[in-house]
């Protein structure tokens, strides 16, 4: 299957593939959700934050047992767990790395729901997936990771059944953001450029979407980074029993940026909410 994806697709791909990110996320997230988290209270654990994030997506939607979830860049399947879990319906995770793929149906079948959840290996770039098939779809931050996001979002117009919603969340850039000033945040993470809540909003009517509510969330992303950050700091030997030291010390350094371009303005995080006319 792989091997001719984009590049910045394949650099995510390798990326999560590594044992370094794998054991790195399993670790400070608990192995069930990779995400930025909503905090009540600065101390919130990541874990406790990145499901309310789940919580929060599925309380703007309406499923049950006969609703049909997609999760585009689906993680461990952490929110797919959660939403049959909570609403009997039936979710497919798309995901291009074969080490979270693997995770994600050893999670399953641990949770005895292998009958509800289908994992698909592909990219959201060119999904692998027939037309209108889906009620929702559903993405956390994750499409940031595509050289081409206007190619996501059509895609997930074609997949999405008439009236189906898409909601989803993503690390973006502010809509007046200086060139320039992401350098250290896009080098980090190997990307040219970041969506913005202006860009989606625009993609969203082209590709045949209507807007139904965007909420802008920003302080979340600093305070998530900033939380990513202390774990790191307060686990740090325990991490590299785990993790190497130069992915780790690098992970700092990307975290710092991270929380530096959020506190200047330049960063924009929150849930986008769209329905297909």
């Amino acid at each position: 299957m792989h091997g001719h994806y984009p590049p910045p697709v394949e650099t995510a791909r390798a990326y999560y593939n590594s044992s370094d990110a794998d054991n790195f996320y399993a670790t400070i997230w608990g192995g069930e959700d990779i995400h930025v988290g909503t905090y009540e209270h600065e101390e919130d654990s990541i874990f406790e934050a990145s499901r309310r994030t789940v919580k929060k997506i599925l309380s703007l939607l309406t499923l049950n047992e006969s609703s049909h979830v997609l999760d585009v860049g689906s993680g461990y399947g952490g929110p797919a767990r959660y939403f049959v879990k909570t609403t009997g319906c039936k979710v497919d995770c798309l995901n291009i790395s074969e080490v979270q793929i693997a995770r994600t149906l050893r999670l399953n079948q641990q949770h005895g729901m292998t009958d509800r959840i289908q994992v698909i290996e592909g990219s959201f770039e060119e999904m692998p997936i027939e037309n209108s098939k889906y009620d929702v779809v559903m993405s956390q931050d994750a499409i940031l990771h595509s050289g081409n996001r206007h190619k996501v979002l059509e895609e997930v117009a074609r997949v999405l059944k008439p009236g189906g919603q898409f909601v989803f969340t993503d690390p973006m850039q502010s809509d007046d953001c200086p060139p320039g000033v992401l350098a250290p945040v896009l080098e980090r993470i190997h990307l040219a450029s970041m969506g913005s809540f202006g860009f989606y909003t625009k993609t969203a009517v082209e590709v045949g979407l209507e807007t139904l509510e965007i909420l802008e969330m920003t302080d979340q992303l600093i305070t998530h980074y900033r939380r990513v950050l202390e774990e790191v700091d307060s686990c740090y030997d325990d991490l590299l029993k785990v993790c190497s030291k130069d992915y780790l010390d690098r992970m700092k350094v990307g975290l710092k940026h991270w929380i530096e371009s959020g506190q200047r303005g330049y960063l924009a995080w929150g849930i986008l909410h769209f329905r297909k006319k």
